[in-house]
Order: structure tokens, then sequence, then C-alpha cells
């Protein structure tokens, strides 16, 4: 049980960093992103890690 937690807790803290990462590369007035690609590349990210850690969740629901 306690070898599971490290996964979960590191995905945690990258998931904020690349989620104010992405947040960061936003310009909320014009809407557009300074590096287009990157941002891409970030938010592909991002979704890949929130649906590892929610697909984890539920399994320790169960």
């Amino acid at each position: 049980m306690e070898n599971r937690k490290a996964p979960t807790f590191a995905l945690s803290i990258a998931a904020i960093v690349i989620g104010v990462a992405l947040f960061k590369q936003i310009d909320f007035q014009t809407f557009r992103a300074e590096k287009p690609a990157l941002s891409i590349v970030y938010l592909v990210t991002l979704i890949f890690i929130l649906y590892v850690l929610i697909k984890e969740g539920r399994k320790k629901k169960a």
C-alpha cells in the first residue's frame, strides 16, 4: 500500500508544475500562447497525467 503513494505524489507535483507553466504561457487579454507548440505539449502532458491520476484514484476506491 505504501508503494502506491509515491507515484501518485510525484504525478500530482508534475501536474501542478506543468499546469502552472501552461498558465504562464497564455496571454489572457488576447487568448494566445507565447509558444503555441510548447503549449500543446504542456496540454497533452497535463491531460495524460490527469487521466492516469483519475484512473488510479478510481482503482483505489474499488
